[in-house]
C-alpha cells in the first residue's frame, strides 16, 4: 500500500525506488514504488492523467481518480 504523507512532507523527495503521485480533489500525496510502472492497470491511470492534465503539470503527477479508488488499485498491485 502506498505511503501517505502530510503537507510538511510534500516538499521532500521520494525515497530511491519510489515516486510521488497526487490523488483526489484534495490532491493527497502518495509515495509509490517504481515497480508500479510495469503494471498495465497503473499504466492506464498514467495515460488517463496525461490525457486529462498533460505532461506540464506544475503539481507533479496527478492521477484522475478519487482516493478510495486509488487505494483499491494499489492494494491489488501490492
Amino acid at each position: 500500500m502506498p505511503k501517505k504523507h502530510d503537507n510538511e512532507a510534500s516538499t521532500r523527495r521520494a525515497p530511491k525506488g519510489h515516486f510521488v503521485v497526487y490523488v483526489g480533489k484534495e490532491l493527497r500525496r502518495f509515495v509509490v514504488p517504481t515497480s508500479y510502472l510495469k503494471n498495465p492497470i497503473f499504466q492506464q491511470l498514467l495515460e488517463k492523467a496525461a490525457d486529462e492534465y498533460g505532461f506540464n503539470s506544475q503539481k507533479g503527477i496527478v492521477l484522475p481518480c478519487d482516493e478510495p479508488t486509488f487505494q483499491r488499485v494499489t492494494e491489488l498491485l501490492a
